[in-house]
């Protein structure tokens, strides 16, 4: 069996998309996966599964959840080692030791034709950011909320991505390691 991070996008966010952990634990044990765990209420779910098509998968997940819930959330679905290989390859080690101001996105897709240029003259002087293959890191000392860079990195981008602090990040691999 293979272990499996689902990264859920936009549910449980500013009363929209609701969808309680106790339900979504039951959708994915009813899909027959294995050992499902959850990591806070904004869509963080370790599982074990012996499917190997992460398209197929996440795809079969967006579809029970619509069915049941009314809404279809994206489902970015990570194994292990590819987390793992994420959080290793941070740019920013220095920023670890703020881990709520270093964030990890993880895009749908290489960007084809990503606007770095745009992105470098919008972010603070304080900002910094990293494009590295599908995962876009992000330092942001005053937080997001505010961040012009943080506001339009997925447009500037050109790909859907999913967002995690450093902190969650970090538990989320722990939990799928346990």
């Amino acid at each position: 069996m293979k272990t499996y991070i689902a990264l859920f996008r936009g549910i449980n966010v500013g009363g929209n998309n609701i969808l309680p952990m106790k339900a979504l634990v039951s959708i994915l044990e009813n899909l027959g996966f294995n050992n499902v765990k959850t990591y806070i209420q904004s869509g963080n779910v370790v599982f074990q599964s012996k499917a190997e098509n992460t398209s197929r998968l996440s795809s079969k997940i967006g579809a029970e959840i619509k069915e049941s819930h009314g809404f279809e959330p994206k489902v970015l679905l990570l194994q292990l080692p590819e987390m793992e290989q994420a959080l290793n390859s941070n740019p920013f080690p220095d920023a670890e030791s703020e881990p709520n101001t270093l964030h990890v996105n993880f895009l749908l897709s290489v960007p084809a034709n990503p606007d770095l240029k745009t992105l470098e003259s919008i972010r603070k002087e304080n900002e910094r950011f990293n494009l590295k293959g599908k995962i876009f890191y992000l330092h942001a000392p005053e937080g997001i909320g505010r961040s012009k860079l943080a506001a339009n990195a997925e447009r500037l981008l050109g790909v859907a991505m999913t967002g995690r602090n450093w902190r969650t990040a970090c538990k989320i691999v722990a939990m799928a390691k346990a």
